[in-house]
């Protein structure tokens, strides 16, 4: 027997793995296939399919870190173009690709991974008409992010210029088809809240193909254009052009310059309106002026204007009587009155001690206090007594109680 090199199973799977890692031309391959036995580990994240075409197939992996990136989600059927590395699977010997990035390829693969994401975002609310912010009346400040050199730019600065000149146009210049050119739309976004610059925000571009206008349906950017506190116009493509920018935005444009005309007012149609209404306000002044100047002469020709003496006469009559009427109540009330004072006078002089002492009687005290009983007098007492015209005192000598029987 022959002395053969023998290879266990796993140094061949090795040595051809090898030979696949070390060839340039596989580290980095793009492939457009067909999706096929798709299958997606939740718990991992990784995405497991074949890719093939009409004679041949090739079994593919895109692990979750990869995965997470890609904006769209895989199904059996779509058409997509893979970019990755080709390699060996050492354990079961099965040469494979290793996805680095997945992409729709043709219209309709993109108008499926457009369907799926607007199904998603639907569902999360992104496109409730609540949430949609009204565009002010009269802005200051109007925010156009666009391509600085598309005919977009121009038509916007041109209607914005010719309708509300009084607004200041604040440009932020972006790209608006290829790769980078959501993130270069989300930074203006951001920049435009950061610094409050706008009162309104235009974004959008001219028409092109669905590819061109697909960094519109990016993902990331339509959460952007939800959670900016300015409002939004989406303008992108012509009339018939939707993306999932228009669905998300606080107003939908279908041009450029049709997102201009909304997003100011029109000063000569502002100036007009205001000179109509000027002369409505002024005929209606005039109106009400001399409607009210009419109605002033007929109430100046009431009996009440006329003969105002006529109007108080009969207030006047009813005046006087209740006036004769008081004053005879008050006079008898008065007469009532000075009678029972008179008598009370009276019986007031009756009590006097001075009437008493005038009709010959004395009052008799005693260190300033009346005397009423002769017990309360000793001898040697000093006595005032008190007469009608005048006072005397006097030496109590003897003191002598009268009897009951005298």
């Amino acid at each position: 027997m022959m002395n053969i090199p023998t290879f266990t199973v796993s140094q061949a799977n090795r040595y051809i793995k090898s030979l696949f890692d070390s060839d340039l031309g596989m580290q980095s391959i793009f492939i457009s296939g067909e999706i096929s036995n798709f299958s997606n580990h939740y718990k991992t994240g990784h995405l497991y399919f074949s890719l093939k075409d009409d004679s041949a197939s090739i079994k593919a992996v895109m692990f979750a870190r990869q995965a997470s990136k890609i904006r769209f989600t895989p199904e059996n059927g779509m058409k997509v173009i893979v970019n990755g590395r080709i390699s060996v699977f050492e354990r079961d010997g099965v040469y494979q690709i290793y996805v680095e990035n997945m992409q729709p390829d043709g219209a309709g693969a993109l108008a499926v991974a457009f369907e799926q994401l607007k199904k998603r975002l639907e569902a999360e609310g992104l496109f409730s008409p609540e949430h949609k912010k009204p565009i002010p009346s009269f802005p200051k400040r109007v925010g156009v992010i666009t391509s600085p050199t598309g005919a977009a730019v121009r038509d916007i600065f041109n209607v914005l210029g010719r309708r509300f000149p009084k607004a200041e146009v604040v440009f932020k210049g972006v790209s608006v088809q290829g790769a980078s050119a959501p993130s270069e739309m989300i930074e203006a976004i951001e920049g435009f809240t950061r610094k409050n610059c706008a009162d309104v925000i235009i974004i959008g571009r001219g028409g092109g193909s669905t590819e061109d206008l697909w960094c519109f349906n990016d993902e990331l950017l339509a959460r952007a254009v939800y959670n900016c506190p300015i409002p939004i116009i989406s303008a992108v493509g012509h009339e018939t052009d939707f993306t999932i920018c228009d669905f998300v935005s606080d107003m939908r444009a279908p041009t450029p310059s049709a997102a201009a005309e909304l997003a100011v007012p029109d000063m000569n149609t502002l100036m007009m309106n205001t000179a109509s209404l000027t002369d409505r306000l002024y005929g209606a002044i005039t109106n009400y002026i001399a409607s009210e100047k009419r109605r002033l002469l007929m109430l100046l020709e009431k009996r009440s204007f006329t003969d105002p003496g006529k109007f108080f006469k009969s207030e006047y009559e009813m005046l006087n009587k209740n006036t004769v009427r008081l004053k005879a109540a008050a006079d008898r009330i008065l007469y009532k009155e000075k009678n029972s004072l008179t008598e009370a006078v009276s019986a007031l002089q009756r009590l006097n001690p001075l009437s008493v002492l005038l009709r010959g009687y004395s009052l008799v005290s005693l260190d300033g206090r009346i005397v009423e009983s002769v017990e309360k007098i000793k001898k040697d007492d000093i006595l005032q007594i008190s007469m009608s015209d005048g006072n005397v005192s006097c030496l109590v000598l003897d003191t002598e109680r009268r009897t009951e029987n005298e």
